[in-house]
């Protein structure tokens, strides 16, 4: 029987992780499709996605193609020229349109970073977890025309708890994530894969994660805001305005905990310690453990208020 030929779709790390475990059990990926180099840092250097990087360390580097609109007409015949059975997309970052929907053979699969139908869209994880959930997952389906909406084939699912952040949780979802993908791979070339609709009636959504979003609004609730925390570290950061020797700065908070003792005017310090800085919420409190001032490196909370007199830092209520 002739091996499948799959063409793989990823960008950043998750994708790139996935993608070595496809690679290490000797799935024949023909071919990589990834997004443009971009220029970070100072410097301004051009990066290498990380899923370009595992596709060219390979001992035989695998062909990674790198186009501005995947869907352009004149890339849909540098695919086909692979004459791929499969094409196989993780955390890509572009939509990609029918006409190469329709390419494969045995179609296309995604491996979204929920569980569907819940949290379609372009930041599950982090959506999750700010609202406090407790069973985060994967699922594995086929793709359509519209997001995240096609045909379930697999899910698996993992038990998270309040004090685990994303970093910790994505990497739980990819290997879990890799497991049931190869699962599935290897039950879509014995011709014996399932397939279910999802419910529309129970869709939510998982928009991309703007600056505004991680803002600390000190009237919420510690829970919510504890769960911001996790769901946004270390990258772009919960954040609000301090004032520090009569200069307004931004902190970012890196690492929390939820505290349901304590009370007093939201925004308000409670207190402070080896164990953290403790801010009144407007429900419960927030003991801040890790945290990084505007211009400054990380740092413990403990670290942070040994520099500074007590009565020469506040927090700034509005942003």
């Amino acid at each position: 029987m002739p091996v499948m030929k799959v063409v793989f779709f990823g960008t950043p790390q998750f994708a790139a992780n996935v993608l070595s475990d496809l690679l290490n059990s000797h799935i024949d990926v023909v071919a990589v499709i990834t997004k443009p180099d971009r220029a970070q840092g100072r410097s301004k250097q051009l990066v290498p996605t990380p899923v370009k990087q595992v596709a060219l360390m390979q001992a035989t580097p695998i062909p990674c193609f790198q186009p501005e609109l995947v869907s352009a007409p004149e890339f849909a015949d540098t695919l086909a020229a692979f004459k791929p059975d499969l094409f196989v997309v993780v955390a890509y970052g572009e939509i990609i349109k029918q006409h190469l929907l329709d390419m494969p053979k045995m179609g296309c699969i995604n491996l979204h970073a929920s569980l569907l139908p819940k949290y379609r869209g372009a930041a599950p994880i982090q959506r999750a977890i700010m609202n406090g959930e407790s069973e985060i997952g994967v699922t594995i389906m086929h793709m359509v025309k519209k997001m995240d909406a096609g045909d379930m084939i697999k899910k698996a699912s993992i038990v998270v708890d309040e004090n685990q952040s994303f970093p910790e949780i994505e990497q739980a979802l990819c290997r879990i994530g890799s497991h049931a993908l190869l699962e599935v791979l290897r039950e879509i070339e014995a011709g014996a894969s399932m397939r279910q609709p999802q419910n529309h009636d129970e869709v939510t959504y998982a928009p991309k994660i703007e600056l505004e979003d991680c803002y600390i609004d000190w009237n919420r609730s510690a829970s919510d805001l504890h769960h911001l925390v996790r769901a946004v570290t270390p990258e772009p950061g919960a954040w609000c305005y301090v004032e520090v020797k009569q200069q307004k700065k931004r902190l970012r908070i890196l690492k929390s905990q939820m505290m349901t003792s304590g009370s007093g005017q939201p925004g308000e310090i409670l207190g402070y310690g080896k164990e953290g800085l403790i801010v009144a919420c407007g429900e419960g409190s927030l003991r801040i453990v890790t945290l990084q001032l505007e211009g400054k490196n990380a740092m413990s909370a403990e670290d942070l208020m040994r520099g500074i007199p007590r009565q020469m830092f506040s927090f700034v209520m509005g942003a």
